[in-house]
């Protein structure tokens, strides 16, 4: 069987994630990157040991060999390639958000269902071996009906007014931010270990930091704030929020996203309560969950596939105690994508992938949405 052939357009902080995350599964092949324009693809591509470097992504699609492609590039381009991959016939990994609104969002997913191509949006967090075990609790009932879903998702890459990133820009990033960019991940985490949709939102949006200085070189995501000049730039999206909501089996949370927290490099947490168990999770310390009980002691599940359900183990590549992080995420995300690509049984419309597709894509796009028109109203807002 040869491998599948596969493209990544853009290389930012991301884009080599992906890239390292394809090349552990053995069975495709990374062949191609585009970039921004010639010089940057050719730097980037050689230094990444891809053979093919283009300077327009459109010339990348028009290769008929390749048949998927990743689109990690910033926000307001997603709509774009997305689209111009299907039409290319190409399957499609992108990153979050799907679209910088939901007309968008709902165009592609309808694009990807006529086309009948595979579609895949980048929520990774579901791929962490004890997520997928309180998943499973959770849809065997075990610990009974959820009732209380809280926690936050805390960084601080965005503490100084130094510190500067194209997703501060509202036409490059979308009109949200600390939302789109990490709560998005937070709600469709918590959505998917529950079997839940939240279906109303109250929320409240705070700039912490009004005005930053804009470096005028180029800045990558996560690398500091950059050197030389600079101006003075206002600032429109959120750095925090705060957000009360009902899901859809009657459960009530909460949960709040802060991208000036300090100290909080990437932290995503959360808790269960349930009738008879909660489950307590931390991102930053992702080998263990607690669990707690009211008639019995509270427990510390490490992750260790002989300690796991049957379905969670398959998440787990290395013993107990041998640490598996972030990285592994991406690489269990991929394999269950291009599996099917590889056995020629591609995922058909209206089968319900083991990943995030464009429907659960757009699904957050509009959850963020109504956040926004809560923040603007102030009221209970209805998805």
């Amino acid at each position: 069987m040869a491998n599948i052939k596969t493209a990544v357009i853009g290389t930012g902080f991301i884009g080599p994630a992906h890239i390292e995350g394809i090349r552990r599964l053995g069975y495709v092949d990374v062949v191609a990157l585009a970039e921004e324009n010639d010089q940057v693809a050719r730097q980037k591509a050689d230094a990444l040991c891809i053979p093919q470097a283009f300077g327009n992504y459109r010339d990348l699609l028009a290769d008929k060999s390749i048949q998927a492609v990743h689109i990690c590039t910033p926000n307001f381009l997603h709509y774009e390639m997305v689209k111009a991959a299907l039409e290319a016939g190409k399957h499609v990994v992108s990153e979050k958000p799907l679209a910088m609104n939901s007309k968008e969002s709902g165009e592609l997913v309808a694009m990807a269902r006529e086309k009948g191509l595979q579609n895949a949006v980048n929520f990774n967090y579901r791929f962490y071996p004890l997520v997928q075990e309180a998943r499973q609790k959770i849809a065997a009932g075990e610990p009974g009906k959820v009732r209380l879903v809280h926690g936050s998702y805390l960084q601080d890459w965005l503490l100084f007014d130094t510190d500067w990133n194209w997703r501060l820009e509202p036409g490059v990033g979308g009109d949200s931010r600390a939302v789109a960019d990490i709560g998005s991940h937070w709600c469709d985490l918590l959505t998917y270990i529950t079997g839940q949709k939240i279906v109303e939102v109250y929320a409240k949006l705070d700039t912490i930091v009004p005005s930053r200085k804009k470096p005028k070189g180029r800045v990558e995501t996560f690398t500091g704030s950059g050197t030389g000049d600079f101006e003075q730039v206002a600032i429109k999206t959120e750095d925090t929020a705060s957000v009360m909501f009902k899901m859809f089996n009657g459960a009530v949370g909460n949960f709040m996203v802060s991208q000036v927290s300090p100290g909080r490099k990437n932290r995503l947490y959360f808790e269960i309560d349930c009738e008879r168990m909660s489950f307590v999770w931390d991102q930053e310390n992702p080998d263990s969950m607690w669990i707690g009980y009211r008639d019995k002691a509270n427990q510390v599940l490490m992750r260790d596939g002989s300690l796991l359900s049957p379905q969670a183990a398959a998440f787990a590549h290395y013993p107990g105690g041998h640490p598996e992080g972030y990285p592994d995420l991406l690489k269990n995300f991929f394999d269950r994508f291009y599996a099917p690509i590889a056995k020629g049984t591609p995922i058909k419309t209206g089968e319900l992938p083991p990943y995030a597709d464009f429907a659960a894509g757009d699904y957050e796009v509009r959850v963020v949405e109504a956040i926004l028109t809560s923040n603007k109203k102030q009221a209970w807002v209805s998805l």
